[in-house]
């Protein structure tokens, strides 16, 4: 969509304006002039760019307007962002000449590429360079002072602000349902009536809201409907009253619906307070029910001058507001998160059932002659969603013939007439609900496949290569990306949401919603499946192509033909589920203008030099080629990568040298590469690094980044692995100032893997000079063998929830760990020498007097490979663990006996006790154990 190109394009050019003013850096003469000329041209088109994209679906002329304008900005894109490199270039030659011979990064003559205008020797090229620049933004300006001019041909309504989907949403529903239509949702029926029918809410309060949340599309209306219609519902409330809310959120127009409602009058009054008194007046005292159908403003001002809650409380007890959204913030402004229902998809059963109800009406014998089994495949397409299978059964109605109906199958979603105007407006709603930028990251989605597990750290590194994360100021541009994440999934985009052991969110696109945005996105986002035995030469259908997804590429070189410049404006490469060997350097030099290559997962034996010459390359995905090497030195010439992504590359040895000079580089993955040495020293100069997600420790070796040198990079955020750190001493632990890194969220410390019987010197003192920031969220520490009393600091980190300690084998008590307020959840393994856990563990000294609660928050406990551990007793008076909901026990076996605290915990819900003799013949008789729902005892 073009609104969404142009707004990120826009914001770009405010910040070359802002950045590019000081003469002293200013590489361009009077470019300047032509950026803001480009840039006021295109704020009088976004206004118009509402209506000119509702027009292009009947009008093709305004389509190919559409298409002109999104070339020419993607044009003027690739040239800032030269200009941009150009001084990154600038700013890497000046650090090494002022670093001189103390530089971090091998200092040497670097050749720049010439093909695309770039990079050159000598001032007299450099000029020329810049001079170039220059000419192509004039020139780009008058290709839109034309395409400015046409747009007067079209006659475009301009958008109103504050009002940017609201000539999309001119929705009205009615309490009124059609029960024979209805299919599955009996479970959610049921529970939205015992909501219903309760005398309050769990808080005791006199009134409750209910939000249903789902995507457009899911049922949230009909549910609603169903509740409302029911006699039990009708018999309990006093008074019932259903409005259709849409967009605007329009508090006279709300107030007047209710009371026409109530009484069957207009009210002719425009003051909202004279409304609002009146509705109090006829609710007083009564039980009332109020259905607020489809609300979509998260504006609590709109909210809170509707005074509801407050007309609520004059209301009888138990009387509730049932809300329908598809926005989860509605549910937070209303504060009613608790008793929030999400509406998921129907099941299979269900879903075929719907569609059979309109393909099938009044002519059951086809269901039988064929019919059913195509209608059965055609249901799968629906994954789920209500309206498709309503949209779809309605559409084969009219079909007659098997030909027919299997046309229906075989034709893609968006093709389908009837779909793009009934399944996909109701996404288009919220489509249009969007900020621009965040529907550029939605719309980039399409690059995924259907059914794909998106990461979300990894969506945002995404997103980010792409510069639609770009703001105003110096906000850190994760945390954007991070709040356009949740705005995402706010608005039921995404679903299906897991967390792994990390803390990282996962999550999937509906089937539908993907079709949605690949029918957005169809020009610009192409899929190409390889045939099995057919050569890699790959073709385009076009040069509008910017993301190109490939799949099941077979082994071998990857290769686009020379004489094929349909790749010049690929700014995505993906391939997946393939095993390339090398992309040839011809097709890398096709690539100009790629800002993301993804190569995650092939069979990579080397990357050619070539690659350097991709001056916009942001992101780079090498990991998991377990064949590769080693990087060539020209990946350093990549002064725009952000993201360099290299885990479980298992034969990569070493790193360029020179990569001091990536001076843009953010985010650096290298876990898993497990004959990687060390880190070039000149990492440690890359100050704006934000994600190192391991740490190499190397003794001995000049090139090698040290310890100490982390001491510099306080932007580190996310994870951070040191391993084998029992290499290292404490003062240059000291020298990395973990104490001062305050958005590290997860430290994770792997001392060398040794299985000796003597203890090893310095561990100790090692994890004493470790003492994270308060604000670490998780922490784990393995194969150390020093002493517990060495993490005296843990009683600090009042932000810590998950702790790992394992292999710490010359330890003979747990550490002190009870009253850590955040803590949820513990794995203590392989500690030898424990015998007994007492007070020690729940940090109380002997004779301390006990207040409070000790380990508040704790959900999950794991406590394994402690082959002496005999005794585990606490004081009895002591309230511990109340939110303990799994425990986990495992190759304990001279354990005797648990505490009894533990057969009070009525949140633990899971037991699993393994290979712990003494323990299974006690409870396998079933002895204080039989409340706990999921039970596990046995022998390995």
């Amino acid at each position: 969509m073009a609104e969404a190109l142009i707004s990120v394009l826009l914001e770009q050019l405010a910040s070359v304006v802002y950045q590019h003013t000081n003469e002293a850096v200013k590489l361009v003469l009077n470019a300047d002039k032509d950026v803001k000329s480009f840039s006021s041209k295109l704020k009088a088109i976004q206004a118009v760019l509402e209506d000119a994209e509702k027009k292009q679906v009947t009008e093709a002329s305004v389509g190919d307007w559409l298409q002109k304008l999104k070339d020419v900005s993607y044009e003027m894109d690739d040239v800032l962002d030269e200009w941009n490199t150009e001084l990154l270039r600038q700013q890497a030659e000046e650090k090494q000449e002022v670093e001189g011979d103390n530089a971090l990064v091998t200092k040497k003559k670097v050749r720049f590429p010439t093909s695309s205008g770039c990079f050159c020797f000598g001032q007299v090229n450099k000029v020329i360079h810049h001079h170039n620049i220059a000419r192509r933004i004039k020139e780009l300006n008058e290709k839109l002072t034309l395409i400015a001019a046409e747009r007067e041909m079209y006659g475009f309504h301009q958008s109103t602000i504050g009002g940017h989907h609201e000539q999309f949403i001119q929705r009205q529903t009615s309490s009124l349902v059609d029960v024979s239509t209805i299919f599955g949702r009996e479970e959610e029926e049921e529970y939205l009536l015992s909501k219903l029918l309760r005398e309050s809410n769990q808080d005791g309060g006199m009134f409750l809201v209910i939000p249903i949340v789902g995507m457009g599309g899911m049922g949230k209306t009909t549910l609603a409907q169903l509740a409302y219609n029911n006699e039990k519902i009708t018999a309990h409330f006093n008074k019932k009253v259903w409005v259709c809310v849409s967009d605007p959120f329009d508090e006279v127009k709300i107030a007047k619906a209710i009371i026409e409602n109530l009484d069957g009058t207009q009210s002719s009054s425009n003051e909202l307070e004279i409304l609002l008194q009146s509705i109090k007046r006829h609710v007083e005292d009564e039980k009332f029910l109020l259905v607020l159908d489809d609300v979509w403003t998260e504006d609590p001002k709109k909210w809170e001058n509707l005074k509801l809650p407050i007309i609520m409380q004059s209301c009888a007890k138990g009387s509730t507001i049932l809300v329908t959204t598809r926005k989860e913030g509605v549910a937070k402004m209303m504060r009613a998160t608790k008793s929030t229902i999400h509406l998921d998809k129907l099941s299979d059963r269900d879903c075929l059932a719907l569609f059979n109800s309109f393909a099938f009406l009044d002519r059951e014998e086809d269901e039988a002659n064929g019919f059913g089994a195509i209608g059965e495949e055609i249901v799968k397409k629906c994954k789920g969603l209500p309206l498709a299978a309503k949209t779809l059964g309605s559409l084969v109605w009219y079909k007659k013939t098997r030909e027919e109906w299997r046309d229906v199958l075989n034709s893609k979603i968006w093709e389908l007439e009837e779909v793009e105007e009934q399944v996909f407006r109701p996404l288009l709603l919220s489509y249009y609900d969007l900020a621009p930028a965040i529907k550029r990251c939605l719309l980039y989605c399409a690059i995924f496949p259907k059914d794909y597990e998106l990461r979300k750290e990894n969506l945002i590194e995404l997103w980010m290569s792409q510069g639609y994360l770009n703001s105003k100021g110096n906000k850190d541009k994760r945390r954007i990306g991070q709040y356009y994440f949740e705005s995402l999934v706010m608005r039921s985009f995404f679903q299906d949401f897991r967390k792994d052991k990390r803390g990282l969110v996962r999550c999937k696109m509906h089937d539908i919603v993907h079709d949605f945005v690949q029918f957005l996105t169809k020009k610009e986002c192409i899929f190409i499946e390889a045939v099995e035995g057919a050569n890699q030469r790959m073709e385009l259908p076009g040069d509008k192509v910017r993301h190109l997804t490939l799949t099941s590429v077979p082994e071998g070189t990857l290769s686009f033909p020379t004489s094929f410049d349909n790749c010049k404006n690929v700014r995505t490469l993906t391939l997946l589920d393939s095993s390339i060997t090398t992309i040839s350097p011809g097709s890398i030099m096709q690539m100009k203008c790629l800002r993301t290559l993804n190569l995650r997962r092939n069979k990579l034996n080397e990357v050619p030099k070539e690659i350097g010459e991709l001056i916009h390359l942001r992101y780079m995905d090498l990991s998991y080629n377990r064949d590769f090497k080693e990087l060539p030195d020209a990946v350093c010439d990549l002064y725009t990568l952000q993201t360099l992504v290299l885990e479980f590359c298992n034969k990569l040895e070493k790193l360029p040298k020179a990569m001091g000079k990536l001076i843009n580089l953010k985010h650096l993955y290298v876990g898993g590469c497990s004959k990687l040495r060390y880190l070039p020293k000149g990492i440690g100069s890359l100050k704006s690094l934000q994600v190192l997600d391991c740490f190499y420790v190397c003794e001995g070796d000049d090139e090698a980044l040290k310890l100490g040198d982390l001491g510099i990079m306080d932007q580190l955020q996310g994870r951070l692995w040191i391993q084998g750190l029992g290499k290292d001493d404490a003062r240059e632990i000291e020298k990395a100032q973990l104490g001062n890194k305050e958005h590290l969220s997860h430290l994770g410390i792997w001392f060398p893997i040794e299985y000796c019987r003597e203890q090893r010197k310095g561990d100790s003192e090692m994890v004493k000079a470790l003492q994270p920031h308060q604000n670490l969220e998780s922490l784990s520490i393995l194969w150390c063998h020093g002493t517990i009393d060495s993490l005296y600091w843990i009683k600090s980190l009042r932000n810590l929830r998950k702790l790992y300690l394992t292999y710490w084998r010359f330890c003979e008590v747990l550490p002190p760990l009870g009253k850590l307020p955040s803590l949820e959840i513990l794995e203590i393994q392989d500690m030898e020498k424990v015998k007994k856990v007492g007070i020690e563990f729940v940090g109380i000294e002997e004779e301390e007097e006990v207040s409070g609660i000790l380990f508040p928050k704790l959900k999950q406990l794991s406590l394994r490979s402690m082959p002496n551990w005999e005794e585990w007793a606490f004081l009895s008076e002591i309230t511990i663990m109340p939110c303990l909901s799994e425990l986990r026990i495992d190759w304990c076996p001279k354990l005797k006996a648990l505490p009894e605290f533990l057969y009070k915990i009525t949140a633990l819900r899971t037991l699993i006790i393994l290979d712990c003799p003494i323990l299974e013949g006690e409870h396998k008789k079933g002895v204080n154990i039989s409340h706990i729902p999921n039970l596990t005892i046995q022998s390995g």
